[in-house]
């Protein structure tokens, strides 16, 4: 049994319409889903992908009136990007002329990279590592030969590596494949990999007991998911999960994918979770992410829920 890669990542957003500009007019991302959190229907859940909604490639947003993220350790703390390897160059300009703040490209863990954060804080990374290529969106700000293929490596930082190791290795059957000194001058960065590996491939566990817990919040990431490819293998990862005592949430039916969530021992929320049925599912894939999509247990509810939410555009 082995997962595929990483499948998404959902951060924290306190301002829905500031998020939404930032991901799509000047990252060049496509929004693919605009719906709601489905166990908190007064909060926007939003999706920026690929120009196909592909697995893999979405950063997704809970709007919640949340204070700032507390940076420290507990935490998953920066999100990969990944950029064909001649475009940084032309982002580092980019980011430049918008205001946007970044640090200089260099080589990490043997990749050029370029670090950037949003108008929240969220900490981001543009990596030299196209494979595999995105969807691109013809609609995109950012010309195709630029545009973000999708998601990865993703780094979480935790106090020691031992739990966290036993359960990637042990329970998740990835592989520990190299190490390197963390950027930010906080220990050690130790790489692990899914399948075949690759940056999309690839979780990054920062281990440095000398920072304080994070406290989640705007700018801060809620947790990040993987790739199963169907829900027969779900099934499977659910008993393997349970098999090895771990807790977790059972599946759950997200509509647009299937899930299984559980936390590794540095309190990091984990999900596994299919790459079907999509996004356009419930809506044709030319327009997708342009209105309000609601799961069929929520339709019901459509009048007072988008009542209750904020003008995005």
């Amino acid at each position: 049994m082995q997962l595929t890669g990483i499948h998404h990542l959902t951060a924290i957003t306190a301002d829905a319409a500031g998020n939404n500009r930032f991901y799509t007019d000047t990252l060049g991302l496509r929004r693919v889903k605009k719906t709601v959190n489905q166990d908190d229907t007064s909060a926007y859940h939003l999706f920026f992908a690929d120009g196909a909604g592909t697995p893999g490639t979405d950063i997704t947003f809970f709007d919640w009136p949340a204070p700032r993220e507390r940076r420290g350790t507990h935490s998953i703390s920066r999100t990969g990007l990944r950029v064909s390897g001649d475009s940084l160059d032309w982002w580092a300009a980019r980011l430049s002329d918008l205001g946007v703040s970044t640090g200089r490209i260099e080589t990490l863990d043997g990749r050029a990279s370029l670090d950037l954060e949003d108008p929240e804080g969220q900490r981001l990374r543009l990596v030299a590592a196209p494979e595999p290529a995105g969807q691109p969106w013809d609609q995109s700000p950012v010309p195709a030969p630029h545009q973000i293929h999708g998601l990865g490596p993703i780094t979480i930082s935790v106090p020691e590596l031992a739990p966290t190791q036993a359960v990637l290795t042990q329970v998740m059957n990835m592989a520990k494949v190299r190490d390197y000194a963390s950027p930010d001058g906080q220990g050690q960065v130790h790489v692990f990999q899914m399948g075949e590996g690759g940056a999309a491939a690839e979780l990054h566990v920062a281990v440095q007991p000398g920072l304080p817990a994070a406290q989640q919040g705007a700018g801060g990431v809620h947790h990040v998911a993987f790739r199963v490819p169907d829900t027969a293998a779900l099934t499977e990862w659910t008993n393997r999960v349970r098999g090895f005592r771990v807790p977790n949430s059972g599946e759950v039916e997200r509509f647009y994918f299937r899930s299984l969530y559980f936390r590794e021992p540095g309190g990091n929320l984990f999900e596994l979770a299919t790459d079907g049925p999509g996004f356009d599912v419930d809506e044709p894939r030319d327009t997708m992410g342009q209105g309000l999509s609601l799961p069929p247990f929520l339709e019901p509810r459509r009048a007072a829920i988008e009542a209750g939410l904020k003008p995005l555009d």
